[in-house]
């Protein structure tokens, strides 16, 4: 029996000693598997929203430019590492083959799954991009892609689309996590509350916070405020620029009589809004920052700067039963499965 490391770091080319995360280059040679491996019949590629964007933005909006570039980055990588943003996104497809050693799992060979570890630690091969839907930050390839031992997955769900499935399993952490640090009475704020992870941490902050809390969302676009009016939830919408640190801190003053968020939570796809989390949050509050364009240096020397003592937490994709949390949002709020069916899916 060939057993790798149960982390994947006998996949790592470069630099040699590191996870397959952070590593340069990984073996995406698939002629030779590994008895605790998984191998996935790929069939879309959710790329993470920082990553996808900053893609468009080099391809110029152009789908055969972001395709090259995809492909590119995989030949160079052995997997869809953007290194840019440093993030990657997660995948669906159909499990090909079960390693010996991983037989005893709950699993059969034609599951259709998702994985919820990023590509930037997937080995991948992609053979064909068949379709770039730059709307909703999804491509539609034919390759194939490994699974660690370690690597956890969800198995798609039968009563959603698995283009809808995908989208909220790729930002399943967001809201799950959300869920277990909202307490009854907290005012929320969620600083790009129109988007595809701010919508599910709206529901679960509404949730959670209970009628005696306040949950304000803040879009940078009309389309955003008008996706938060449309779920149905009771929010309080704003349309701003998140980057203009003292325009959010003005507004959340004035709805909340002064006394700031309990908690922020940054789900925006851009850099620059950290100061705007710190200073919308009280002293001894907590800024939860899930996007992967958050520069931890600026938000912490930012914090020093203004005097700002908040407790600030790296957004974790993964938190115990977070697949399941974020579909249940779709199961209980029809508006807002409708808003993601029209608009990510």
């Amino acid at each position: 029996m060939a057993l790798g490391c149960p982390y994947g770091t006998h996949r790592v080319l470069g630099p040699l000693g590191v996870f397959p995360q952070p590593a340069k280059f990984i073996n995406n040679d698939f002629s030779t598997l590994y008895d605790n491996e998984i191998v996935i019949e790929v069939e879309v590629l959710n790329i993470d929203s920082a990553s996808f964007s900053q893609i468009k933005n080099q391809a110029q909006e152009d789908p055969a430019k972001i395709a090259q570039i995809i492909l590119e980055t995989v030949i160079q990588r052995g997997k869809q590492h953007n290194p840019v943003t440093g993030s990657g996104g997660m995948l669906i497809g159909k499990v090909k083959t079960i390693g010996s050693a991983l037989q005893s799992r709950p699993l059969n060979v034609g599951d259709r799954i998702a994985t919820l570890v990023s590509l930037s630690l997937t080995p991948l091969h992609i053979t064909e991009i068949i379709a770039v839907h730059k709307d909703v930050d999804q491509v539609e390839i034919r390759g194939e892609a490994i699974l660690f031992e370690s690597g956890i997955y969800a198995k798609l769900p039968e009563d959603m689309p698995q283009k809808l499935a995908l989208a909220v399993l790729d930002v399943a952490g967001a809201p799950a996590q959300t869920a277990k640090i909202v307490k009854p009475g907290d005012t929320v704020v969620v600083i790009g509350g129109g988007g595809k992870s701010g919508l599910l941490c709206l529901h679960e902050a509404c949730k959670r916070a209970g009628v005696t809390g306040k949950v304000i969302g803040i879009s940078h676009s009309e389309a955003g405020v008008a996706r938060m009016k449309e779920s149905g939830l009771p929010v309080i919408p704003l349309q701003g620029d998140a980057c203009d640190a003292l325009w959010v801190l003005h507004q959340i003053k004035s709805l909340t009589d002064g006394k700031l968020a309990d908690l922020t939570l940054n789900m925006v796809n851009i850099p620059g809004t950290e100061l705007a989390s710190i200073l919308a949050t009280r002293d001894k509050g907590i800024v939860y920052f899930f996007s992967m364009a958050t520069s931890f240096t600026a938000a912490a020397l930012g914090a020093e700067g203004v005097g700002k003592d908040v407790t600030m937490l790296v957004g974790n994709g993964y938190t115990e039963g977070h697949a399941e949390i974020a579909l249940a949002i779709l199961r209980e709020n029809p508006r807002l499965r409708e808003i993601y069916e029209r608009t990510y899916a």
